[in-house]
């Protein structure tokens, strides 16, 4: 089951205010992205694909249908439930790479060194005593799912005798 085509442009559009929202944050993010002007990164996992290109100013724009992608990051991990665990651990997804491999180098570096501060951005809304406990609301609630997830067994898998 496919989402329409107006959901997935407009799930598309609010993932680039987010990532560039993030990546203004990290100035040598920017720069870096600079350097890679018009590079094509092609992303996929199962059905879904999003292309970005870089901007002049180091943000990211989508690409057009047409642009051939200088860049291919396809998530190898099909099951939805195995990626969540692994994000939840902290783990990097599985990503089949190719092409450039200097693109690939900064797209990496992006990766392992730019994080998005929400306690920082909710400070910004309602005040940092509100936002420092939300974010610990947020933190323990995300510790409990990831022990929760750690004794848990992914559906078709047998869980080992104690």
């Amino acid at each position: 089951m496919q989402p329409p085509d107006w959901a997935v442009d407009e799930a598309q559009r609010r993932i680039v205010l987010l990532l560039n929202h993030i990546l203004m944050q990290e100035a040598e993010a920017t720069s870096r992205l600079a350097r890679q002007n018009g590079r094509v990164v092609l992303m996929q996992w199962r059905s879904f694909a999003l292309k970005l290109t870089a901007t002049p100013a180091g943000l990211l724009d989508r690409a057009t249908a047409q642009a051939k992608p200088d860049l291919i990051l396809a998530v190898s991990e099909e099951s939805p439930w195995a990626l969540v665990q692994g994000a939840l651990r902290g783990d990097k997804p599985p990503v089949r790479i190719a092409g450039d491999v200097q693109l690939a180098a900064e797209v990496n570096w992006l990766v392992d060194h730019v994080r998005w501060d929400i306690e920082e951005d909710l400070a910004r809304v309602m005040g940092d005593a509100p936002a420092h406990t939300l974010g610990q609301a947020a933190r323990s609630m995300a510790e409990s799912l990831r022990q929760f997830l750690g004794n848990a067994v992914a559906p078709g898998q047998a869980k080992a005798p104690t």
